[in-house]
């Protein structure tokens, strides 16, 4: 039996193993990382043009998570030993770890140095080191840094910038599919002083559209407004050219802002609208129009608006990441940003794309400009590690769970799950993660959060930096939030729960 077979046997319950045996399961468990962690190690240094301890980590991490690991967790954790559930950033070091206090359980030679204290903790490190890089100095009495999307007033109203800085900003978000480019530099400018004015470095987050697919003029209309709700059963037109054209088959039109895909649909392909709120099917393809039979929506139905996000989970797009707008948006978002966040980022070529686009606008090299990669298509989620490999060594890199758009095209049931590995692939990596989408989205609009979304919110804390969206009480919202942030921070650190005391009984 070779080393990987004797790993993979241990994917079964263990029964009452001996010190003995589970030393053995231990040692052969990390054999068989360093074996199979090899290639995709070997892989992500050429792709990052040098060798990383980050990306050996996270090829590591991978080649452990290929095992079923529960029944050795709890043979440790009886024992009082590590039970490998925290291991993200210190792969190797927490088995060399375990094999040697299980060397000294059982008198044997100790196959591998103990790590000392710097060496067990320098993924931890290297994660705090970029996440200052990307996000800006770890803000007082919180681990997590607060983003917030700023609206078009922000650009007029200078003390508006400066109340979220004062009351907890530490990054800014510009949306570069809204206004423009003067109101982008007054934004930028806004937040650069407000954060003099504080003592504080607020990062600056210019985020390009991309090829965002979103309804363009719907029918029918009524005065002005969208007129009647889509129910399950209705039927709607999609059309690439022309003006929406509803009739008695499909009442419900809408033009698109990327005709080209109405062209790719296939029957049986499902189409999502508004964050997932409505979903259909293709039920019917004439030239340059599809119709979609709703499957799902509300009780009440959903009104087609102009301007609402539509995915295609089973579609293959073909799309560039980086379109003629993105292209000529650089320009400003070179000048004014610390971060350009990248949409609709699928492939390692996708990062090479941007990067090719940047160099031929110039950027200044005394002044480092950071890219996160918005997960949001499956494509992304697959990649990601390859994603991760050909950004490193490029200037700080981070990646925000873009939750809206991922639930819609992964399932909303899978979600909750996939937030959680795409947090540990990150941790592993040493790359800050920005948990994104309806954080605190009741509160934010009206004033008063639910009790779900406070637990999602504090959940939050186990990422790097978590964004609030705009609304009319996102000042009150940033506020409640570095609160519960601050607490949270004596709870957790990371997948870690951390025992304060507690004073409730």
């Amino acid at each position: 039996m070779n080393v990987r077979e004797k790993a993979v046997s241990l994917s079964a319950p263990a029964d009452d193993l001996d010190d003995g045996a589970l030393f053995e399961a231990v040692l052969a468990l990390r054999g068989a990382v360093a074996q199979d962690g090899a290639p995709p190690a070997a892989r992500f240094a050429q792709a990052s043009g040098r060798e990383e301890p980050a990306l050996a980590n996270l090829a590591h991490y991978l080649a452990l998570r290929h095992h079923d690991l529960r029944g050795l967790q709890r043979e440790l954790m009886r024992r009082g030993l590590s039970s490998l559930g925290r291991l993200e950033s210190r792969v190797l070091p927490t088995l060399d770890a375990v094999l040697a206090v299980l060397a000294a359980l059982t008198g044997r030679p100790v196959p591998f140095p103990a790590p000392d204290a710097a060496a067990f903790f320098a993924g931890e490190t290297r994660l705090d080191a970029a996440s200052a890089a990307s996000l800006g100095a770890e803000p007082p009495g919180r681990y997590t840094r607060i983003m917030v999307t700023l609206p078009s007033e922000a650009a007029t109203d200078a003390a508006f910038v400066a109340a979220l800085v004062e009351h907890g900003m530490d990054v800014a978000r510009i949306n570069c599919a809204h206004d423009d480019a003067e109101a982008w530099r007054a934004m930028a400018h806004h937040v650069r002083a407000a954060g003099e004015a504080q003592g504080r470095r607020i990062a600056v987050l210019m985020d390009i559209a991309g090829p965002k697919i979103r309804t363009e003029a719907v029918l029918p209309m009524k005065k002005g407004k969208p007129s009647g709700r889509l129910m399950t059963g209705d039927a709607l037109r999609l059309v690439a050219q022309g003006a929406p054209r509803p009739d008695e088959e499909a009442p419900f039109s809408a033009a698109v802002s990327l005709p080209e895909i109405v062209t790719r649909l296939a029957v049986g392909d499902r189409v999502l609208y508004d964050d997932g709120k409505v979903e259909g099917v293709v039920e019917r393809l004439a030239e340059g129009e599809a119709v979609i039979r709703i499957r799902h929506a509300r009780e009440k139905g959903t009104k087609l608006k102009p301007e609402k996000g539509i995915n295609l989970p089973d579609t293959a797009l073909g799309l560039s990441p980086l379109t003629a707008k993105d292209d000529a948006d650089l320009a400003t978002v070179i000048e004014c940003a610390d971060m350009i966040g990248y949409s609709f980022v699928s492939r390692p070529e996708d990062i090479d794309l941007i990067e090719e686009a940047i160099a031929r606008h110039g950027r200044d090299p005394d002044r480092p400009l950071g890219l996160m990669a918005k997960i949001e298509r499956p494509d992304a989620v697959k990649n990601l590690p390859d994603l991760i490999a050909r950004a490193a060594g490029r200037g700080p890199f981070s990646v925000m769970i873009a939750r809206g758009d991922l639930a819609a095209e992964i399932g909303f049931e899978r979600l909750a799950e996939m937030q959680e590995e795409l947090l540990w692939i990150c941790e592993a990596a040493a790359v800050p993660a920005i948990w994104a989408t309806q954080v605190l989205e009741d509160l934010v609009r009206d004033g008063i959060p639910s009790r779900g979304e406070m637990t999602d919110a504090a959940m939050a804390a186990r990422a790097e930096c978590v964004m609030l969206n705009k609304g009319p009480a996102v000042i009150e919202a940033v506020d409640l939030l570095g609160r519960l942030l601050g607490r949270m921070a004596g709870h957790l650190d990371k997948k870690t729960p951390t025992l304060r005391a507690l004073r409730s009984w």
